[in-house]
C-alpha cells in the first residue's frame, strides 16, 4: 500500500500499476491521459502508434503488420498482442503504464490478465470508465472548433472564443472537423458502444471496474481520477 504522495517526486517514484481508460468519442481520455502522465510520470502506450513505430523502424512486427494492412486487413489481435507485450516488458513501464486503444476486445482483456499474470506483476491492473451522458457528447463533439494556427480548442457550447469562431489567442477562423456532424458522431458512438460495452462488463464482472462522473468539468474529472488511482488498494 503507498502511503499519501506529498510532493511532485513522491508522485513520480509511486508505482500506479497499469491503468485502462475506458469512454466514448469526446469523453476526454486524451485530455486526462496526459494529466496521469504529468503526475505519475509513467508512458501513455498507444496501439496506433506502436503499430506505425514498428512499421517505420521495420521491425519484425512491423513487417508483418505491413503485410496485413497492405492487403487492407485488419491487424489480428495476436498480432497486436505481440507488439503491446514488446512495449510493457520495457524499463519504463516498471511503475506502470496507461494504455491508449487497448484492449478492444474482451479477447484482448483476457490476454492481458494472462500476460500481466503470467510475469507476476503485483501491481493492480486499474480500469477506469469516463461516464458521459450521451447528448453532452453530442454538444462537446458537434461544438469542437480548433485554431488552426495554435491549436487551442473550443467549443462554441461550453468554451466559445469572445468573437465567434475567431481564435482569442491568433485571431484566426476556427476550423472543424468534418467528421464532428451529428450524423457521424451517431454512428461512431453506436460502433463504440457495440463493441465497448462487453468490455465494460467484462471488468465489472470481476470487480476491476470504477466509474467517474465524465460530465463534470475536466478539472472536477481529474480530481476524480486521482482519486480513484490513489485509493488505498493501490
Amino acid at each position: 500500500m503507498n502511503t499519501p504522495a506529498t510532493s511532485v517526486a513522491d508522485y513520480v517514484a509511486r508505482a500506479v500499476g497499469p491503468i485502462i481508460l475506458i469512454g466514448p468519442p469526446g469523453a476526454g481520455k486524451g485530455t486526462q491521459a496526459k494529466q496521469i502522465v504529468e503526475r505519475y510520470g509513467i508512458p501513455q502506450i498507444s496501439t496506433g502508434d506502436l503499430l506505425r513505430e514498428n512499421v517505420k523502424q521495420g521491425s519484425a512486427l512491423g513487417q508483418k503488420a505491413k503485410a496485413v494492412m497492405d492487403a487492407g486487413k485488419l491487424v489480428s489481435d495476436d498480432l497486436v498482442n505481440e507488439i503491446v507485450a514488446e512495449r510493457i516488458a520495457r524499463p519504463d513501464c516498471a511503475r506502470g503504464f496507461i494504455l491508449d486503444g487497448f484492449p478492444r476486445t474482451v479477447g484482448q482483456a483476457e490476454w492481458l490478465d494472462g500476460f500481466l499474470s503470467a510475469r507476476g506483476s503485483k501491481l493492480p491492473l486499474r480500469v477506469i470508465r469516463i461516464a458521459v451522458d450521451y447528448y453532452k457528447l453530442i454538444k462537446r463533439l458537434t461544438g469542437r472548433r480548433t485554431c488552426p494556427v495554435c491549436g487551442t480548442i473550443y467549443n462554441i457550447y461550453t468554451n466559445p472564443p469572445c468573437v465567434d469562431e475567431i481564435c482569442d489567442k491568433e485571431g484566426a477562423k476556427l476550423t472543424f472537423r468534418k467528421d464532428d456532424n451529428e450524423e457521424a458522431i451517431s454512428t461512431r458512438l453506436k460502433a463504440y458502444e457495440k463493441d465497448t460495452l462487453p468490455l465494460v462488463d467484462y471488468y465489472r464482472q470481476r470487480g476491476m471496474l470504477t466509474e467517474i462522473d465524465g460530465d463534470a468539468t475536466a478539472e472536477s474529472v481529474t480530481k476524480q481520477l486521482f482519486g480513484a488511482l490513489e485509493k488505498g488498494e493501490l
